[in-house]
């Protein structure tokens, strides 16, 4: 047989995900998967209605590269009324295939070479491979312990000259933490002397609980100026599989990121685009989100009561994050092989944090997902406290 001719990778340290490897080991096991980030529940109907309607109205050939008009003039208007900043729908908001393909094209717009990117761990696992696509050096920063709150003098430490961006996110996966006005304003004054650009990653920004208040990068004038503010309307809508996010950034910065884009997807999913500017017109959707999604916590919480679980604060997103150190035999794995036992013994799969950094530690700390129907909830509550 002729070989196949080798091929040098681009990411020679990357592997199955942990995710991945998890959910295939609930289906094994007929485990509750609360691992992966998504719902196990439908969205409102009249949002698949609306994009059937579309379908039907004869949308179904190429839109604008930058995105159905309509729709980034929902985006804009949404984000003026939130957040106080106006953003122009033409030069200012792109239409992208989900969250992750708008960071990956922020990246290549603007990292070259020899450029360093900032991360701040625990993190997101696709931004370090994407900034080493786009020929960038990771570096990591740890956020506080405890409040996951960012350390400002570790921060100021990282930056060089050849630091040509920052990633951040609030609320904060893994950690359900958000930030507070006062961590965003002085990030605005620590960069303020700098060139640094920053990538904000915004995808839970309606999950906010307690009467918290989301602080988006674009509410700060220091920080909108040099920012790509990412979201995703699969997260905000229960449609995951849709893949459907968008940017908002300063005309010249948007420039460059179509650049990219248009070479990348160039366009996105055209009755998609056109349903959720329909759907988008109403606001109640995403200002219930925040109590649908704390009635789902605090059903979670409670029930881990009974448990010998640790609970962190949860402020935001969907995820809850415990420490299993008090376990006693179980308390001695690592938190990988700790989650690949929950999920064989128990039936119940989760992640564990230390899959959210470069070099992971010794916290015995995981996540869980609580963006699940109130019966798989309870299922899952039923088995961990037996714990």
């Amino acid at each position: 047989m002729t070989p196949t001719p080798e091929i040098r990778s681009r990411l020679p340290h990357v592997g199955t995900t942990i995710f991945s490897t998890m959910s295939a080991l609930a289906q094994q096991h007929g485990a509750v998967n609360l691992g992966q980030g998504f719902p196990d529940f439908d969205c409102d109907p009249a949002l698949v209605e609306a994009v059937h309607q579309a379908m039907k109205a004869g949308h179904n050939q190429y839109p604008l590269m930058t995105g159905v008009p309509a729709l980034r003039q929902g985006i804009a208007a949404k984000m003026e009324a939130l957040y106080g900043r106006r953003y122009d729908a033409d030069r200012e908001i792109t239409v992208t295939a989900g969250a992750t393909q708008a960071l990956l094209s922020t990246l290549l717009a603007i990292v070259h070479p020899g450029d360093e990117v900032i991360v701040l761990e625990p993190c997101y696992d696709a931004y370090g491979p994407e900034i080493e696509l786009a020929g960038g050096t990771v570096v990591c920063v740890k956020l506080l312990p405890d409040t996951y709150r960012p350390d400002l003098p570790a921060i100021a430490a990282a930056i060089t000259p050849r630091t040509r961006a920052l990633v951040i996110n609030t609320p904060h996966n893994p950690s359900g933490r958000i930030w507070p006005a006062e961590d965003l304003q002085a990030l605005s004054d620590l960069l303020a002397p700098t060139s640094v650009l920053v990538i904000s990653d915004e995808v839970y920004e309606h999950m906010v609980f307690d009467g918290r208040q989301h602080e988006s990068a674009a509410r700060f004038p220091g920080l909108a100026a040099r920012s790509f503010v990412i979201s995703s309307f699969g997260k905000t809508y229960h449609v995951t599989g849709w893949k459907v996010g968008y940017v908002a950034a300063p005309a010249a910065l948007m420039a460059e990121f179509r650049k990219v884009h248009q070479f990348n997807v160039f366009t996105v999913n055209t009755p998609v685009q056109h349903g959720l500017a329909a759907y988008l017109q109403d606001p109640r959707p995403y200002r219930d989100l925040p109590a649908f999604y704390q009635r789902k916590r605090d059903l979670f919480r409670e029930g881990l009561a009974g448990s010998r679980l640790r609970l962190l604060p949860c402020e935001g997103t969907y995820f809850q994050c415990v420490d299993y150190s008090a376990l006693g035999e179980p308390s001695g794995l690592a938190p990988d092989e700790f989650c690949r036992w929950l999920t064989r013994e128990i039936g119940v799969a989760a992640i564990p944090l230390s899959a959210f950094y470069a070099e992971p530690g010794d916290d015995r700390l995981i996540r869980f997902c609580f963006a699940k129907q109130d019966e798989t909830l309870r299922s899952a509550l039923e088995k961990l406290c037996r714990l």
